[in-house]
This record gives structure tokens, C-alpha cells and sequence, in this order.
């Protein structure tokens, strides 16, 4: 079925997810549109991380339909999840602690098992897409080192190179700028506003306010599970019930 939204790349319609009977989704529907960075925040425990996972396949969800790119999927799981353009970054990274650099993006370029990719020979096409990514992110210089002897700030741009390697139309940054010194969140908010301007949508979850309001087109306020606020980032943050949701009130 196609979406009736012609500028969505994204929708959720009546998502739901609970834990032992308690909804960390609570049948939420949201709409993202193409090109746009949409940030979606919440105090802790209203359900952002939840959906995330619900959505990027790392966990089933209850009920509720998700449309991405036009299809409409009661289901979707990980391995599928490349298929229809999404890409996504964890609080927690994930990479290849004993591969090099170099070899954590061959994984992704060759569409291979981790294990066949790292004794094929890759294609010239292939080290050059590694290369050019590894440079796009400051990381070329490291490229023979262990994903192990990275920086935090340096695994987080490898894993951003990770999900740009997949040639994605949605990437989701899960709290990307957490822990990062200020030159390296300067790096990662020019990495994020050139893949807009190329096209790409951007869902962000993250806190820090300042970057919210640099970065995002669209503002999604969950609280509960559910839909507290949406629009500009402006209007959004300025509403009273945004404040007390955040401050407990």
C-alpha cells in the first residue's frame, strides 16, 4: 500500500511496543518527511529509544503499521531494514573491535558476511568508496589501525562512515554528539547537514537543546509513548507542556 503523504519518506501509524504490559509505545504515529532532519526528544523513559529500535528492526513491535518509502510493513526485521533505505548509529557503537578501519567499512561496501568480506579481495571500485568515505569523516589517516584503538570520539565517525557506506535514504542518529569533545561535534554537525543538502533525511535523538535547534527542520516531542508536541523547533520548544514534560512537572 502507498503512503497518501507524497513528501513522507516515513510514517508510523498506531505503533505500539510493551514491556510486561507497560507501553513504551503507546500508539504513536508520526510523519517524516524527505530531505528534512526531524529530531525526536523526550525526558527519559518516553519512548524514544523504543521506537527507534521498533522501527530500524532491532525489536518487534505490537501492533501499528510502519511505511517506509512507500511500502507498508506490518514487520520489519534487521536484515531487511537496508532494503528500504534505513541506516541507523547506537548510544552503544558497534563495530568490529579487531578489523582495521579500513576493513569495518570493506564489511558494509561488499554486502558480504562479515568473515567472507575480510578475506575476499576487493574491488578497486570498493577501496576507493573506503577511502573517499574515510576522508568525507577525517578518518583516512587511521585507516590500518584497530577499530579497538580508536578514540570514542574517532569510533563514532567510523560508525557514522559505517551507515553512509550503506548508501541509505534515512539514517537515525541515536545521541551521536554524546560524550564528544566540540571540535569533533562541529565534524559530525557538517557530516549531518551535507547529507541533507545531498538529499537525505536525518532522525535524530539527542538532548542537548542548542544542537536541536541548529540542526532540525521538524521537532517530534514523545512523552508517555506517545505524541506530546510536533512542528517547528521554535514553536515546539517554547510550549509549556514541552517544559514540564522535561522538568517533571
Amino acid at each position: 500500500m502507498i503512503t497518501e503523504n507524497k513528501n513522507s519518506i516515513l510514517e508510523v501509524k498506531g505503533l505500539s511496543k510493551s514491556f510486561d504490559g507497560v507501553h513504551a509505545v503507546a500508539g504513536m504515529s508520526c510523519s517524516i518527511e524527505k530531505g528534512t532532519i526531524t529530531s525526536i526528544i523526550g525526558p527519559n523513559g518516553s519512548g524514544k529509544t523504543t521506537l527507534t529500535n521498533c522501527v530500524t528492526g532491532m525489536m518487534p513491535f505490537d501492533g501499528g503499521v510502519l511505511c517506509a518509502s512507500g511500502v507498508e510493513l506490518a514487520r520489519i526485521v534487521p536484515h531487511d531494514v537496508p532494503t528500504y533505505g534505513i541506516a541507523r548509529t547506537f548510544q552503544n557503537i558497534r563495530l568490529f573491535e579487531q578489523m582495521i578501519v579500513r576493513d569495518n567499512l570493506l564489511v558494509v561496501l561488499t554486502e558480504r558476511a562479515p568473515l567472507a568480506a575480510l578475506f575476499e579481495r576487493h574491488s578497486p571500485l570498493h577501496e576507493e568508496q573506503a577511502e573517499e568515505l574515510l576522508r568525507h569523516v577525517g578518518l583516512w589517516e587511521k585507516r590500518d589501525v584497530l577499530a579497538s584503538r580508536l578514540s570514542y570520539g574517532q569510533r563514532k565517525l567510523l560508525e557514522i562512515a559505517r551507515a553512509l557506506a550503506m548508501r541509505p535514504l534515512i539514517i537515525f542518529f541515536d545521541e551521536p554528539f554524546a560524550g564528544l569533545f566540540p571540535e569533533m561535534v562541529k565534524t559530525v554537525v557538517g557530516i549531518m547537514k551535507e547529507f541533507r543538502e545531498q538529499g537525505g533525511t536525518i532522525i535524530l535523538i539527542e538532548h542537548a537543546m542548542d544542537l536541536i535547534r541548529e540542526l532540525s527542520d521538524h521537532v517530534i516531542v514523545m512523552d508517555a509513548g506517545t505524541v506530546l508536541a510536533e512542528g517547528a523547533p521554535a514553536e515546539v520548544l517554547s510550549r509549556t507542556d514541552v517544559m514540564e514534560a522535561y522538568l517533571g512537572g
